[in-house]
């Protein structure tokens, strides 16, 4: 997947860096690495961030948010090429209490704002829909962008809405935010159904007849289990960490971990500071020995990065903004990782998770219609249930 504009880039990055490459021979590998893989990132909350900005709330034209400037976010385009970040899903977040004023009415406007950014700088994003666009779009220089949701509140119980959503670019959706729904228990929520209902089965099954990636951050370790025992394609967490070096509600045990290699799911690392590290300062160190664990545990193959930036207020020392992710991929190489296993973790997992993805997708599309059921015909009826809780 080497590219010809990207090695233009490269360069550059190379020579600006270039006294400490030299100094350093991890950050002159993960230089490498990231010049050659798309670096993924799962969970970036600029959307939301734009939205809620005390300046100019919702208008991307506005000044303070030009991405071509220095922004008070942890994302700017300067940012982004520094980080070397080659792909990015941009979270479409929209809070568990949004279904007070219209979840779908919340939902729809943060996808136009996402869409709004990524057609604002056509020299550096370009929507992307599947793995072939997010390599095309790598290979030309720019940045493939796509879109997440996070929280299946967002679909108020209706699979045509989550059609819906899809076909207007979505490609995951987190099945749970911060609360418990009528069909999924959230990590942070009430345990009421003991993972999913009958519902929250078949809305599994029909992401999985889309194509649409099951995101299983926020879910309860039941929700996780019962997805994994329903789905026929890989799942993500597009952010979490490992329960295993932090015992936190929103990381994944180790227990599920050791299902991933029969899924083919992958666990992207979240910078998050109280879900990498019980202190109150979490540095780099932390964050990679998150990485290290889940590679020790599901297998090099499962493990990816979900950064969370700009969505949350502080980030661990030596992962300030969006420009350092190759300090991890060399504080990696320092711990003995080879750039074969660097560029799985960059991108290449979550590329043939998507790959898989697609391909499940054609041959369920083949054999089954869209899904018609309801959740009254499933779960006998029921109403908006759970509040949100935690972070």
């Amino acid at each position: 997947m080497r590219r010809s504009f990207a090695v233009v880039l490269t360069a550059l990055t190379l020579t600006a860096g270039s006294l400490l490459a030299q100094q350093d021979p991890h950050m002159a590998r993960a230089l490498r690495v990231l010049s050659s893989t798309p670096l993924i990132d799962g969970h970036n909350d600029l959307p939301w961030a734009i939205r809620g900005s005390e300046v100019a709330p919702h208008d991307v034209e506005a000044a303070e948010h030009d991405l071509r400037a220095s922004t008070p976010f942890h994302t700017d385009i300067e940012r982004l090429r520094a980080g070397m970040v080659g792909a990015q899903f941009w979270s479409v977040y929209i809070p568990f209490g949004s279904t007070e004023e219209g979840a779908a009415k919340v939902q729809l406007e943060q996808i136009d704002i996402a869409l709004q950014l990524i057609a604002k700088y056509p020299d550096v994003f370009e929507l992307a829909l599947d793995a072939s666009d997010v390599q095309r779009i790598f290979a030309s220089g720019r940045i493939a962008s796509m879109m997440g949701m996070e929280g299946g509140h967002a679909i108020e119980n209706s699979l045509g809405a989550l059609r819906a959503f899809f076909a207007m670019g979505v490609r995951y959706m987190t099945l749970t935010h911060n609360g418990t729904l009528d069909w999924a228990d959230a990590a942070n929520g009430e345990q009421v159904h003991g993972g999913l209902t009958a519902f929250g089965e078949e809305v599994v099954r029909e992401m999985n007849r889309m194509g649409m990636l099951v995101d299983l951050s926020h879910t309860a370790p039941s929700t996780m289990n019962d997805a994994l025992d329903v789905a026929t394609a890989p799942v993500i967490w597009s952010h979490a960490s490992a329960r295993g070096v932090r015992d936190h509600p929103r990381n994944v045990p180790d227990q599920v971990l050791r299902r991933l290699p029969a899924n083919g799911g992958v666990v992207m690392v979240t910078f998050v500071p109280s879900f990498v590290s019980e202190s109150d300062e979490a540095t780099i160190a932390d964050v990679a020995d998150h990485v290290d664990h889940i590679a020790s545990i599901a297998g090099v193959d499962h493990v990816g990065i979900g950064s969370d930036f700009d969505g949350i207020s502080s980030t661990p020392v030596g992962l300030e903004d969006v420009s350092t992710f190759p300090a991890l991929f060399a504080e990696l190489s320092r711990r003995g990782w080879s750039e074969g296993d660097l560029a799985k973790l960059a991108g290449e997992n979550l590329l043939r998770v998507m790959m898989e993805a697609e391909t499940v997708a054609r041959r369920l599309q083949r054999e089954r219609a869209p899904s018609m059921a309801t959740i009254e015909e499933l779960d006998g009826g029921v109403s908006q249930d759970g509040s949100p809780g935690g972070s």
